[in-house]
């Protein structure tokens, strides 16, 4: 019962900040406040940022030492609120995954474990209070009607949690499915669950559409949502018209959830549970790495943390209202920067020139009508792989589609000032599992990089 209650204060809390997320100043307040409360209770139980503040005063909190994965894995013990060791964590998550049995607990502390695409696997930590804190908040973002209604959610990710688990209700039906089982059992499960709520990453999401288009699924959900992966344009309008309706999304990793989209589709970031300052990359293009205060989670605290993610700012006011910071899109990873030689003779000495992925998406996209997939890798500075897959009635003119490729990416690097790269075009073969799709990805470390980043 006090379970519940909490789910329902917090989902109330939540609808009521949305409310007034109009007026700047108040959410800017409210932050100050929660911030400065939530610091202090961190010096006394997380002896890491005792040690990492020593002589900085609370209201200098902005200015704090920023930490980022590497320094949160190496002093995980001393981090943590509730006394749990890495060891013994990754020891219980990683028995999690391989049995497929996500109820175990250290305690009442839910353990969980990123997926690594980064290179490491990471770990989060929600006591048992943020996870009913955490699905009061969910709901209230996310629910295509008040929680007063019956829902059925269908939920695809890598893993299920106890997190995930604690927005069932008997309104509200959750069923997880497993990204390791096979597409044709999704399939069926979903013809027979019928939900109203679909959660997917968007390469599941597309398979979906697919199998809906060709008549294999028979659902009309009310709402849909992309989480855990880039949602891509082309996946985004494959989507919206097999199924009548927009994609909407929802930011979250293992350092929290951190944005959901407005009714008219514009994500926004969390400003009533999560600060952001912005490490620029390019501030004319409003590009930026999100450096996140979440003072909303005490058992594993995450103060002035850099994540690996890069975001492009919206550049007009949402027209819902809310001041909370809008997004145009989240761009992936920073490791995903694409990097080709400067192209004059002059700049030769010169750090390589960096190309954001939403600039190859928007090359490969814009010029080639006919593809339905793609994925463009950089494997060395002047090398990248573009695989594709076309409209069956194209197939016939594969050649004509990579050379107009070819001249759009010609066309970008000249106007960046870089060289083009050598351009090996392949038939996409990507399957669908429980790693992440990333329709751009860079595989090798430039040795010098520009000081954006």
């Amino acid at each position: 019962m006090i379970d519940k209650l909490i789910v329902v204060w917090h989902y109330a809390l939540t609808k009521y900040r949305m409310r007034r997320s109009r007026e700047r100043e108040r959410v800017e307040k409210r932050q100050e406040k929660r911030i400065r409360r939530h610091i202090r209770f961190v010096r006394k139980r997380s002896a890491y940022y005792r040690e990492l503040w020593r002589g900085l005063p609370d209201s200098a909190w902005r200015s704090f030492p920023v930490i980022g994965k590497t320094e949160m894995m190496e002093h995980f013990d001393r981090l943590n609120t509730a006394g749990v060791l890495k060891e013994q964590a990754f020891a219980l998550a990683l028995r999690a995954e391989q049995t497929r049995d996500f109820t175990p607990m250290l305690g009442s502390v839910t353990i969980g474990l990123s997926s690594g695409t980064s290179g490491s696997r990471g770990l989060f930590l929600v006591s048992r209070y943020e996870r009913m804190a955490w699905a009061g908040t969910i709901l209230a973002k996310v629910l295509p009607r008040s929680l007063l209604h019956a829902e059925r959610v269908a939920f695809f990710l890598r893993a299920d949690s106890n997190l995930y688990g604690s927005v069932g209700s008997r309104r509200l039906q959750f069923r997880f499915y497993d990204l390791l089982d096979p597409l044709h059992e999704h399939i069926e499960r979903l013809n027979r669950q019928q939900p109203s709520l679909l959660v997917a990453p968007p390469s599941l999401l597309r398979a979906l559409a697919e199998a809906a288009q060709d008549g294999r699924l028979a659902i009309r959900p009310d709402k849909i949502i992309g989480v855990a992966e880039v949602l891509d344009p082309l996946d985004g309008r494959r989507i919206e018209a097999a199924f009548g309706q927009a994609v909407h999304q929802i930011y979250q990793c293992t350092e929290g959830l951190l944005a959901c989209t407005c009714p008219h589709g514009t994500l926004h970031i969390n400003e009533d549970i999560v600060a952001v300052q912005k490490e620029y990359l390019d501030e004319e293009l409003r590009k930026f790495v999100p450096i996140i205060t979440d003072f909303s989670r005490t058992t594993q605290p995450l103060i002035r943390y850099r994540l690996n993610d890069m975001l492009t700012e919206r550049a007009e006011p949402c027209p819902c209202g809310s001041s909370h910071l809008a997004l145009e899109r989240v761009e992936g990873r920073c490791d995903d920067l694409f990097y080709f030689p400067a192209k004059s003779e002059a700049r030769r000495m010169e750090p390589p020139v960096p190309v954001f992925p939403d600039f190859i998406s928007r090359a490969i996209i814009s010029s080639a009508e006919e593809v339905l997939e793609y994925k463009a890798v950089q494997h060395a500075a002047n090398r990248v792989e573009i695989s594709l897959r076309l409209k069956p009635e194209h197939a016939g003119i594969w050649d004509s589609v990579c050379a107009r490729i070819t001249e759009s990416i010609g066309r970008l690097c000249d106007s960046l000032g870089c060289s083009a790269p050598q351009l090996r075009y392949t038939e996409l073969a990507y399957e669908l599992g429980p790693r992440k799709l990333r329709r751009v990805e860079r595989r090798f470390q430039p040795e010098e990089r520009p000081l954006l980043y």
